[in-house]
């Protein structure tokens, strides 16, 4: 028979052993979840600002007929329409029609910079000014004039495109792959992933550093590949994978920020290679990947499905935080620091990302 004394004592240590393991878990903080907050919309009906804080960064936009840059403070910075055509970046844009020549180009504060010279059509990456040569084979890089630096020419059509700071990376319908350095033009390598019935390639990047190529390419039997080139400029498979079905039109391929991951678009899904990991996330989705912007920690991938709009959301290291769908007739995803722009039709969102 227990004492009152041993009751007091059991329900004392019961007591302590409680507050231990309250402190303890108490202390063990909470696994934080992404909030996505609104912050402004902005109409493109608003007026040009003319009051702009040279702090304020600003982006690109193009939707439907109308580009131009806005800041991140909800000002038009430039606006234009169109007709025909666009081509637009952080550092420059040109208005152009299907039988251009000579083509006027203009810097973010929409002062004339330049003369793109020939026919063609031109095409704006970053700071990188392009020429895409009149038959769909060949294609020019520009210098900050217009002027040519160097041309690649081909005969073959031009199926895939992508560059970077340092390299242009061109694929093509008889499954040919290029890479050129930007500087000088010099051909850096070229090869044909192969490994399918029908050659051609669908999408492709370069990494900065040019030591790895990403190819999705092939019909029967499509397939994903990345390639590493050694100093020697040999290259080998570091990894393939053969896809369930096929693609029959051209689809993103594109290296992350920091080199370290590659999302690409394949028929069914996005997927998401680490280097470092070697590894591969897979999403299912019907959609056509149609961009890809990156913040800090998360990855943004917008998808299209006729006038259905779908923002897919994916944390750094690989796992699938969500989605949210739209309909609209024109959208675009942007990102500047830690916040999400999305365009639709003739509005401007802005979305700050906060860890909580």
């Amino acid at each position: 028979m227990k004492t009152k004394k041993s009751t007091s004592i059991t329900i004392a240590v019961i007591a302590v052993v409680f507050t231990i393991l309250y402190i303890l878990f108490a202390a063990i903080p909470l696994t934080k979840e992404y909030q996505f907050v609104p912050e402004w919309n902005l109409n493109l009906s608003s007026p040009v600002s003319t009051n702009i804080d040279p702090e304020e960064k600003q982006t690109f936009f193009a939707l439907g007929q109308t580009a131009g840059y806005f800041t991140d403070k909800g000002k038009i910075a430039l606006l234009k329409t169109f007709p025909s055509r666009v081509t637009i970046s952080d550092s420059f844009f040109a208005l152009y029609n299907t039988e251009a020549s000579d083509i006027d180009f203009f810097d973010n504060k929409g002062r004339k910079a330049g003369v793109i010279k020939g026919s063609g059509f031109p095409f704006i990456n970053d700071d990188r000014i392009y020429l895409m040569l009149p038959g769909g084979a060949s294609y020019s890089l520009c210098d900050i004039n217009g002027n040519a630096k160097w041309t690649c020419e081909n005969i073959i059509t031009l199926t895939a495109f992508n560059s970077n700071k340092n390299f242009t990376i061109s694929g093509y319908a008889n499954g040919n792959v290029k890479v050129h350095n930007n500087y000088n033009g010099d051909l850096e390598f070229e090869f044909v992933p192969g490994g399918s019935d029908y050659s051609v390639i669908y999408g492709a990047d370069v990494s900065e550093n040019g030591k790895y190529i990403a190819t999705l390419s092939g019909q029967d039997k499509q397939r994903f590949m990345i390639t590493e080139r050694n100093q020697t400029d040999q290259t080998k498979v570091i990894f393939h994978e053969y896809l369930d079905s096929d693609l029959n039109r051209r689809t993103l391929v594109r290296f992350s920020k920091d080199g370290k991951r590659v999302f690409y678009n394949y028929k069914g899904g996005l997927g998401i290679y680490d280097l470092e990991k070697n590894s591969t996330l897979k999403l299912p989705l019907s959609d056509k990947c149609i961009a890809f912007e990156e913040s800090d920690n998360l990855l943004f991938v917008l998808g299209q499905n006729g006038n259905e709009f779908t923002v897919y959301i994916v944390e750094k290291t690989n796992t699938f935080e969500g989605s949210f769908t739209f309909t609209a007739n024109h959208a675009f995803i942007r990102t500047m620091d830690n916040a999400l722009y999305i365009g639709k039709d003739n509005t401007i969102s802005k979305i700050k990302l906060e860890r909580e």
